[in-house]
């Protein structure tokens, strides 16, 4: 029989790390605290990993037609050459250079990362910055659309995306503040910060494919884990479509006003 009280601590689970997926504010910091404060053990990266299959998909049910749209034109623009079908193919190229960053250290020193960056304090230090780096860059306003990017463009939000390996550092934060940096309008930076995710989330998912299928625990708690995926689906689903309304407005500094908060407590508290 499943333990209804342990099947709802897992459906907050998921869906506090589907509605933190999306927005700045560190999901995997959030998710590390929730298993602290609602007494469940650690499950590590590759129960993270697990979650966070569910927020792809949600996030490529959101950019289902660009994804179609970058495919079929990227394919033409092989084929033909043809100008009007570049500007499509080379920002899957940046999509691909900005990977490589992220996925080489997540690679190399991603168990090494979690241990060092996991307790409830270093997070809070690390929500700090996230809070300080969205106060920074809350009045920018850029000017580069899809079709004006460039592969430093592409490097240095992929090099910001290696850095949010930290948890506590948010990855949509860390990848959305530095596209607004460099430059970018707010809906490109969103736009390539989430087609960022699709490729780094398919490749930990690979890696730590047999690390899941493997938990020991599973006979167990796979309808707890089940619950928790379809919890990080929905919420993800609707946080990133409120986020999308909020970056139309230009209003990332609440979220650096919760970084600040969320940050300090973790500091003074736990």
């Amino acid at each position: 029989m499943v333990d209804f009280i342990l099947l709802l601590k897992y459906m907050l689970l998921g869906a506090v790390q589907g509605f933190t997926e999306p927005i700045p504010v560190s999901s995997s910091g959030h998710l590390i605290v929730m298993q602290q404060l609602i007494g469940l053990p650690h499950r590590g990266l590759a129960f993270e990993t697990f979650l966070n299959t569910a927020s792809l998909i949600a996030i490529v049910i959101i950019y289902r037609e660009m994804l179609i749209r970058l495919t079929v034109n990227g394919l033409r623009y092989v084929r033909t050459r043809k100008a009007e079908y570049r500007s499509d193919f080379m920002f899957i190229v940046y999509i691909i250079a900005g990977t490589i960053p992220a996925g080489i250290i997540g690679f190399l020193f991603m168990d090494k990362i979690e241990a060092v960056f996991s307790s409830a304090k270093m997070i809070g230090l690390t929500l700090l910055i996230t809070g300080a780096a969205l106060w920074l860059i809350r009045n920018l306003r850029g000017v580069k659309r899809d079709g004006d990017l460039k592969l430093k463009d592409a490097i240095i939000v992929g090099l910001a995306q290696a850095v949010a390996l930290i948890p506590g550092i948010s990855r949509s934060g860390a990848t959305v503040i530095t596209s607004i940096a460099v430059g970018m309008r707010q809906e490109t930076a969103l736009r390539f910060s989430f087609l960022l995710y699709i490729p780094i989330s398919l490749a930990g998912l690979a890696l730590s494919v047999s690390d899941i299928a493997n938990v020991s625990e599973m006979s167990t708690l796979w309808a707890p884990y089940a619950a928790a995926f379809i919890a990080s689906l929905i919420f993800t689903y609707v946080s990133m479509k409120w986020l999308m309304n909020i970056m139309e407005k230009g209003n990332l500094k609440y979220f650096a006003y919760y970084c600040f908060a969320a940050g300090l407590l973790l500091l003074l508290v736990l």
